[in-house]
């Protein structure tokens, strides 16, 4: 393609990506628009609950601030609603930069994390502006199933301690790290924070078959925060004020970049910590995408992945210069927000909003509800991120997909999300010539 054909196409991409109301809102239409708007409304309240207490402590883990995490998760889904390329997804801090980051913060400062993540979100726009976004559609269904089914074993492992009332910290590491640590702690087990936390899970999943418009997982938070301040009172529960302390409302800071003193160490740095942000925010929330897609059972307008790299690109740059710090597709909370019946972008505009509302009104209620009950949101969450229907339709295809399938599922939660989905990937793309002889169903339509 020539020069000028090539200066056209991005012309048309810029012009897309800064359309706001696009055909992400087409199921917004003049018949039903009450009950969509119902039903999003219903899903960012109910996703804001659940990230408030997920933002704080992964904002913690970074080692950031409290407040940082909030004022992260509500911009980033703001901003990521607002030019990103998905229907569904829910942007916010992630388990996948927490290492990252934390490394950042030890070794430098806010203003160095600020100036790398702006660079990379500058790189994430230009890749998007010039169709770089096409290759996730060569990202295979089988590691897409795989990649989503490992996250929700990761979530529920992560929080089996909360749901066991243990009060020693969860290890770091692996599934099986996790697992073995709370069989060496499962003398500190509370009755009662097991009790709130499997009738969390059970409400939530039992008022939902009633009804999706039912929002299950606030009347649970209501139901057992109630009951721990009332007849539990004297159980010695971990709230979220014990675990993560008091949720201060003085969000927003404005944060500018810093410029190191470029040795050659913080040259080096900064190069590594722009290619993590890069790579992180860009695959994980792609695959974010194409997960919300298949959970929600999107049959109209699909994700578009070069105006996700163009919205993660904003998320990266705006989100930290607020306070925050680089977010990406949030896997939990988009599956939060799909289940609680999120149809449009307004849920995640609603769960912005309704965000810092909570945090800064009901910041003394909110630091009252139990961490068994966010548990049990939380594995909620992750059993409904395993789908037993796409995990049988991969197994029905060929042997090398189901592998492939399998390997991802085991090696996100027994490594992490980089290890993973990296070697998955490269696998496929080294041994797909020996085991598959037609191209996948996604790179049929992708070809198409």
């Amino acid at each position: 393609m020539s020069a000028g054909g090539n200066g056209s196409l991005i012309w048309q991409r810029f012009r897309l990506f800064n359309t706001i109301n696009d055909s992400r809102f087409e199921d917004l239409d003049g018949k039903h628009w009450k009950s969509i708007v119902y039903r999003d409304f219903s899903a960012g309240l109910i996703t804001a609950m659940t990230a408030i207490p997920m933002a704080m402590g992964f904002a913690i883990a970074m080692g950031m601030r409290p407040e940082q995490g909030i004022i992260a998760g509500a911009m980033a889904c703001a901003v990521g609603r607002t030019w990103g390329g998905s229907k569904y997804q829910v942007y916010g801090p992630t388990a996948a930069f927490i290492p990252i980051i934390f490394a950042v913060m030890q070794k430098y400062d806010h203003g160095f994390l600020i100036l790398g993540s702006i660079i990379a979100g500058l790189i994430l726009m230009v890749m998007g502006l010039t169709g770089s976004g096409a290759i996730a559609r060569r990202v295979p269904n089988s590691i897409v199933v795989g990649f989503t089914v490992g996250i929700g074993l990761t979530i529920a492992a992560t929080n089996l301690f909360d749901v066991f009332g243990i009060k020693t910290a969860a290890p770091p590491g692996n599934l099986f790290m996790k697992l073995k640590g709370v069989v060496e702690n499962i003398g500190e087990m509370s009755w009662v924070a097991l009790a709130i936390g499997l009738g969390t899970f059970a409400l939530t999943k039992g008022l939902l078959k009633v009804s999706i418009f039912i929002p299950a997982p606030l009347i649970a938070v209501g139901l057992a925060t109630m009951a721990t301040a009332t007849f539990w009172a004297g159980e010695g529960l971990t709230l979220i004020k014990t675990k993560f302390g008091s949720i201060p409302n003085n969000f927003f800071v404005f944060t500018p970049p810093k410029i190191p003193e470029f040795t050659a160490e913080a040259t080096t740095d900064l190069a590594i910590l722009i290619f993590s942000i890069v790579f992180v925010s860009g695959v994980e929330s792609l695959l974010c995408s194409s997960m919300a897609d298949r959970m929600a059972g999107n049959r109209r307008t699909p994700f578009n992945p070069d105006k996700e790299f163009w919205g993660q690109g904003l998320v990266q740059i705006i989100t930290p210069l607020i306070n925050g710090f680089p977010c990406t597709g949030a896997l939990a909370r988009t599956a939060t927000s799909i289940k609680a019946g999120a149809v449009t972008p307004l849920a995640g505009y609603f769960k912005a909003v309704l965000k810092l509302g909570m945090a800064y009104f009901l910041a003394h209620w909110l630091e009252m509800v139990p961490m068994a009950c966010i548990g049990g949101i939380l594995l909620w969450v992750a059993s409904n991120m395993i789908n037993f229907k796409e995990i049988r339709h991969v197994l029905a295809t060929t042997k090398f997909d189901s592998a492939l399938m399998i390997y991802t599922a085991l090696m996100v939660p027994l490594t992490d999300f980089l290890t993973g989905v990296l070697s998955a990937l490269v696998l496929y793309f080294v041994l797909k010539r020996f085991f598959l002889t037609e191209p996948t169903e996604d790179e049929g339509k992708a070809s198409a």
